[in-house]
Parts: C-alpha cells; structure tokens; sequence
C-alpha cells in the first residue's frame, strides 16, 4: 500500500504548537467526495458505522469516549449532534450542554461541572461547548489575568490526562466559520421566526469581539493540544462537510481502539430456543 493511501489525513487538521487560525480556511471542504448525494450517503454510511462501532464500546463496558465541541456562535454543534449520530442508539450516547456557570457552579471550581458529566464506562459522552469556555469568554472579557489563564490551562491538562489515564479516549474539535458566514447564519435566525429562539441580542455583543475571540481560541487551542488528547480544527462554512469530517474522525478513532465483542457465555452454546 502507498504511503499516500496509509497517511492521516487529519495530520493537518490537528493543533501542534502554536498557530494561527488564519492558516485555515473555514470553506474548505477537503472531506467532500462527489456531489451533495454522495456526501450524503457517505454520511448515513458513516453514521451507520458509527452505530456499530458506539454498540461495540457500550458491550466492552470499560473504555469510554468524550467529543468535545466548541466554536463560535453558529458554528454548528447543535446541527453536529444531530447529523452524525442520526443513526445511534440514545442508550449509549449521552450529551452535556455547557452554558454559563450557575451560582453553584461559580461557589466552585471551574472544573467541577464537567468533572460530573464525564462519560461513564462504556459510554460516548458529547459535550456542546466545556471546560473551554472558562478559558475563552473570561480571557475576552478580562475577567482573569494571564497568571490565572496559564493556571487554567495547566488544570485543564490534568484533567484530561486523568481521564486518559482512566479509560478515556478525547477527541476535541473546534468548529471554525468565517465572519461573513456567522453573519448569514446570525441574520437567517432574526429572518425566521421558528429561529428566534436560537437568537439574543448577546450574540451581537460577542460578535464585536470576534478577533479577541480568535486569538483566545489560537492560545488555548496551542496550550491544551497534547498527544493524548489534541485538538482539531473543523472548516465548518459547509455544514454537510462538517458533519462528514467529525463523523470520519470519530470513526477513525473508535476503529483505531481495536474493540472486539465480549466472549459469549458457554451456557449460550448450543442453546436452543423453544
């Protein structure tokens, strides 16, 4: 086999270091095969996949994994949620939505809200924004200095590594749109009524700090991107190649855990049902 056919093809996608988000273009679509049927049925084909490969996960009952998701406002993780995992079973798959913290959650540790949604053994756990904005909206916002970020991110990669070295495999993916797309998508949910629900006027205000955002999402992203646990970054413009990508990665990632179903019981054997 050619080394072409044997390379990663999400190499490029993944952050090593520090980088510029200006390096990738959210149009991009270099998972696209074919026409918009064809990525289509790729995608039921892969979600399909992925159906079989969460039920393998949930029979073993001892790895786990976790899909963390983050981007700006309109980058798709509600639509990623729905798309990829169309065709898997609910009993296995479990998602947290992260908004901003409670009183409870802020009488605590940044941490402790997602310390108790972790996945459970045998579990593909998603989780629609995380730990990453505690790094992100007080970064912008100035609510925290240097001193304090660099702390978070050091916990943010303990955190992670205890869940590595437990069982947990992480895939983290950065969902990355342009400004002008964000500007259609903001506009279409003011347009549509059924979409007003998916709108406030606070998303106008974190939209003025689109380039203050960029660059806490380029310095976390570089801070946290380790080799047990690295981040990916998504062009996500074109909402069908976002959800192949994901889809792709996911299945890439849970084939390469080389899961096999549990020995059968020997009482089982020659069992006939009457």
């Amino acid at each position: 086999m050619s080394k072409t056919k044997n390379a990663d093809p999400f190499k490029k996608f993944r952050i090593n270091g520090k980088f510029s988000l200006a390096d990738f273009d959210p149009e991009s679509t270099p998972f696209a095969r074919g026409d918009e049927a064809d990525q289509r049925a790729k995608l039921e084909m892969l979600a399909s996949e992925l159906d079989e490969l969460q039920d393998l996960l949930h029979s073993n009952g001892s790895r786990k994994v976790l899909l963390v998701l983050q981007g700006m406002d309109t980058s798709g993780k509600d639509g990623t949620v729905r798309w990829v995992f169309g065709r898997t079973s609910p009993l296995g798959v479990r998602v947290a939505a992260f908004k901003a913290p409670t009183e409870e959650e802020r009488a605590r540790d940044f941490l402790w809200r997602c310390h108790a949604v972790v996945p459970r053994a045998g579990e593909l756990m998603v989780w629609n924004r995380s730990h990453y904005e505690d790094v992100l909206v007080p970064v912008v916002n100035k609510w925290i200095d240097r001193d304090e970020t660099a702390e978070r991110y050091e916990h943010i990669n303990h955190f992670e590594k205890l869940l590595t070295d437990t069982g947990t495999i992480i895939i983290k993916c950065m969902l990355h749109i342009g400004a002008d797309e964000q500007k259609k998508r903001l506009q279409a949910r003011i347009d549509d009524p059924s979409k007003h629900w998916k709108f406030s006027l606070g998303d106008l205000e974190v939209r003025k700090q689109w380039a203050l955002y960029q660059k806490a999402y380029e310095k976390a992203l570089a801070a946290t991107s380790t080799k047990s646990a690295p981040w990916h970054v998504i062009p996500a413009n074109d909402k069908l190649h976002r959800n192949l990508m994901i889809a792709q990665l996911l299945v890439s990632t849970l084939k390469a855990m080389k899961m096999k179903p549990p020995k059968a019981n020997p009482a089982f054997l020659g069992l006939v049902v009457e």
